[in-house]
């Protein structure tokens, strides 16, 4: 489907639900890349982005959770990123993208937690879906930004991203749980790299802490 197109979502969740008799497990994982520099996006590119990662998101969501409260239960994986907690050079925006419907799923996960309706953010690392060559956007770059450019493209490497079907065990797995976490981290080289994240995000605020208590809020 279509994820930025509702009419689209909406039909094919009800095309799935017809042929599957109802819906117990819904992975909304599409998504999309826009790769350049925050100074270098265009507002309809920045638009677009937005319109595939958080608002088909929203979308997908909002159509099949009527379907899960009827039934009184069901597992919604929302699929954000590694990358959404926190932004990163060139790949700003696609953070962005992530972080908002990630920010969403926390609350989306208190509001239907009642109906039987179990919410997990599964934080992805990198896989072979197409999202680095179909799925990418490119901003038009700016000469003051490539030596950084360079820098980042020689971080990112030429490391071949593992296939999706070693993830989906891991998402069979956590369909299965009675009562599946509100975050799982997909991937070893992943939870080692979100836990380094959190660490250094923590030892930021520690070194900063005396300036921080000087207001009473």
């Amino acid at each position: 489907m279509d994820v930025t197109d509702r009419r689209a979502v909406s039909d094919a969740v009800e095309q799935a639900a017809a042929a599957f008799g109802r819906l117990d497990v819904v992975v909304n994982n599409a998504g999309a890349m826009l790769c350049g520099m925050v100074e270098e996006a265009t507002e309809e590119q920045i638009r677009a982005h937005m319109e595939v990662n958080f608002f088909g998101a929203v979308r997908v969501a909002q159509a099949v959770l009527p379907h899960l409260r009827a039934r009184g239960g069901g597992r919604l994986p929302q699929v954000p990123s590694t990358g959404s907690g926190g932004g990163m050079a060139t790949v700003g925006y696609y953070g962005a993208g992530k972080a908002a419907p990630d920010s969403v799923s926390e609350a989306l996960a208190m509001e239907v937690e009642r109906f039987g309706v179990k919410v997990t953010i599964v934080q992805m690392g990198g896989h072979n879906t197409g999202l680095f060559t179909a799925g990418t956007t490119h901003t038009g770059p700016l000469a003051q930004y490539q030596p950084l450019r360079t820098e980042m493209e020689a971080m990112w490497g030429d490391a071949v991203a593992p296939e999706p079907d070693t993830a989906a065990p891991v998402i069979i797995k956590l369909a299965a749980l009675p009562d599946p976490p509100r975050r799982l981290i997909v991937g070893s080289q992943s939870f080692d790299h979100v836990l380094e994240m959190g660490r250094a995000r923590t030892d930021l605020y520690r070194s900063c802490e005396h300036l921080s208590r000087i207001a009473p809020g």
